[in-house]
Parts: C-alpha cells; sequence; structure tokens
C-alpha cells in the first residue's frame, strides 16, 4: 500500500496518513485523526485496530469477528467529514454492499482521551 492514497480521503500516502496510526507508528493525534484511521481500518479490514481503539468500557459490545465480516463484505468507497469537534466526529461513509449496491453510513461519534490515547466510545446513526 505503499503509493496507494489513504482511504480516508486526504491525498495522502497511505503510509503516511491513516498507516501511521494503523501499524502502531504512532497514536491518532485528535479525535478526528483517529477516526479517520478507523475508516481506513475498515477499508483495510484492520479488526484489530478497530477493537483495540475502541474504548474499554465499549468493547463488550463488539465483537471482531463480526466487524472483520462487515468490513470485508463491502467496498469502502468515501469518507466524508461533515462537522468535528475536540471530541465529537460528524461523517458519512459511503461504500458498496455485498451486493454491489450503493449505501450510506452517517454516524455522529464520540471520542475519549484517556492515558495520551484517543479512543471511540460510541456513535448515533441514521
Amino acid at each position: 500500500m505503499e503509493n496507494k492514497k489513504c482511504f480516508c480521503d486526504t491525498e495522502l500516502p497511505f503510509n503516511d496518513c491513516c498507516g501511521l496510526y494503523i501499524n502502531g507508528s504512532q497514536k491518532a493525534p485528535s479525535a478526528l485523526a483517529l477516526m479517520r484511521s478507523r475508516y481506513s481500518a475498515y477499508a483495510s479490514h484492520n479488526a484489530d485496530y478497530l477493537m483495540e481503539t475502541t474504548h474499554v468500557s465499549e468493547r463488550k459490545y463488539y465483537s471482531k469477528p463480526e466487524i472483520l465480516k462487515w468490513a470485508v463484505s463491502n467496498k469502502w468507497q468515501k469518507l466524508e467529514i461533515l462537522t468535528f469537534t475536540d471530541h465529537t466526529v460528524e461523517f458519512k461513509a459511503y461504500f458498496l454492499d455485498s451486493n454491489n449496491q450503493p449505501q450510506t453510513h452517517y454516524e455522529f461519534s464520540t471520542f475519549k482521551l484517556e492515558n495520551d490515547a484517543w479512543y471511540y466510545l460510541d456513535g448515533k446513526f441514521e
């Protein structure tokens, strides 16, 4: 993926963008960066990163096999950031489902900074 553009639509190479966080070289410096990297983790099928970046209080609600199944069954097309603050990100993720039908996932996500690391806390969906 060295020369491939990052999935999160920054136009940067993956290895210079979300890849830095997903491979553990750096911690995401903000809630927005973490959200972008989580989208890229879905697109690159990295369920381990998605579980690791979910706040420990919320992990019991998620299944790594189910996350991976959903990530792999969709073709991730585009990420659109609608609004963000220090602790929230509102976005739309566009993808083609397993039937090759266009879908949009809308979410208003909340993040928490703990021990110098950002974590996904929860999301409101439409």
